[in-house]
This record gives structure tokens, sequence and C-alpha cells, in this order.
């Protein structure tokens, strides 16, 4: 009898301990690859934590442009890529790196100068022709430089205006969007960004906006799986986790919800997309 006490109490607390780690398993931990302007905006420290605990994943960030990120999956460094470069994306997907490629959210991109603007491009709305002035002027331009999705879409928009440009009066800073902003706003130069990583930084620098409007700003956003086919040890199946939340009715309102001084950085896609 003492005996059948024992083991049940036995039983009892090798149940209790199962059931207690079983509550406070270590979470599985997810790469999410993505851009400096989706960190900078800070939209993922609202995004991520309600899905983290949901699902006990752990997001691992890694902020890089947008080239670097999509090398970073093609490498199998990371489970999934949530970036902007339409023409790079689809080149990603077509060579088997990626899969389910599914539209988050869209800002647009504008240019940035000093007030008193050399280059008379304000309230131009035809960024070719805002590129044009800066360029005739050579008034100074600085480029991200960094392959990331803005530096993609600024040297597709100097080729579609026909000009490469070169000089002391245009510069590389190979930086994310943040620290590029400070140099730009440092040598009063013009440049281009992403309008939510301007709310962002617009109250650490005194650029303003000059140019916008134009459909070729506009800017898209897409998260992709890497392909499990290409790289059999990716976490595929949380990916897909976060690519559903990300696209759910309740991921979206945060999207569209989420606001710096006011102003929306990010209109939410995937629900009109359906």
């Amino acid at each position: 009898m003492k005996r059948n006490i024992i083991f049940k109490i036995v039983f009892l607390f090798i149940v209790s301990m199962i059931l207690v780690n079983s509550v406070y398993a270590s979470p599985v931990h997810l790469k999410l690859a993505t851009t400096t302007s989706t960190e900078n905006s800070g939209l993922l420290d609202k995004l991520l934590p309600p899905f983290e605990k949901r699902f006990n994943i752990k997001v691992d960030v890694i902020a890089v442009g947008t080239g670097k990120a999509l090398r970073l999956g093609e490498n199998g460094d990371v489970d999934i890529v949530l970036v902007h470069a339409r023409q790079a994306e689809d080149e990603f997907i077509q060579k088997g790196y990626g899969v389910n490629r599914r539209e988050v959210m869209f800002n647009d991109f504008i240019i940035l100068g000093p007030s008193n603007d050399p280059a008379k491009i304000k309230e131009e709305k035809n960024v070719v022709s805002a590129l044009t002035k800066i360029a005739n002027q050579k008034a100074f331009f600085v480029s991200r430089g960094d392959d990331s999705g803005t530096d993609k879409k600024e040297k597709s928009l100097w080729q579609i205006a026909n000009i490469t440009p070169n000089g002391t009066w245009y510069m590389e800073a190979g930086q994310g969007m943040g620290a590029t902003l400070q140099i730009a706003d440092e040598k009063r130069a013009y440049v281009l960004c992403d309008r939510g990583t301007f709310i962002a930084y617009k109250n650490k620098v005194g650029l303003v906006i000059l140019s916008e409007g134009d459909p070729l700003l506009f800017n898209p956003y897409g998260v992709i799986a890497i392909n499990p086919a290409r790289h059999s040890y990716v976490k595929y199946m949380e990916a897909m986790q976060l690519i559903a939340w990300f696209t759910s009715v309740e991921g979206q309102k945060i999207i569209g919800e989420y606001k710096k001084e006011g102003e929306i950085l990010f209109h939410p896609m995937a629900i009109n997309s359906e």
C-alpha cells in the first residue's frame, strides 16, 4: 500500500514536470532577413511579439539591404525574407531559392533634400525630371550604394533618365537608410528614401520632401519562404506560419494601424490582393 502511494506520487511528479516543460518549452528560432527600412520603422516591434507569443516561435531578425537579404536566402542562412525589390524577388524565385511569395504591404519612395532646394525640384511630380535637374545642377546627392531595395530603385531611376551619376556631386554611402539620411543631412544633399523611414527619422534630420507622387516610386514589400527543396534544414513550416501571420486579417490590421508622429508608415496589401 505504501509502495503504491509512493509510486503514484512519483508518477504525478513526472507528469507535472512533463506538463511544465511543454508549457515552458524553448521556442523554435526562425531567422528572418529583412530590410533596414523595415527595421528602422519600428514596425516589427509591434508585428512580431503577438506571433512569437501565440506560436512559441522566436523570430531572429537580420536587418540588411534587400540584395544581401536575398543572398542570405540563396545560401540557406535564413528561413524567410521580407524585402522590397520585385524584379530581384522574381529572379530569386525563378532560380528556385524561394517559394510562396506573398504581398505584405506598401509605401512609396520620396526624394528628400535641403530646404533651400538648389536644384529647384520642389513639387516636381515627375521623378525622372527631378533627377535630371539634380544631375544638371550637379547638386549633392547621397546614394545608399548597398544593393538594397532602395539602392536598386534609385539605380533604375537613373537608368530611365539615361543618366550615369558620377563625379564629386554623387556619393555612395554604403550604409542603411537611417545612416544615409544622416549623411545626406550633414552634406545638405538630395537622397531617395522610403517614406516609412523618413517618417521615423524626420525629427532627427533637417531634410524635407521635395518630390513625391510619381507611380515609379511605388514601393511594395513581399515575403518569401526559403525553398526546402534547395536547403532541407530550413524551418519551412515555421516560415509559412509567419507568412500566414503577416497576411492574416490581424497581421494586416497591425500594419495598417502602425503610426509614427501620427502618420501611417505602411499600407496593408495582402487582404486587398486576395
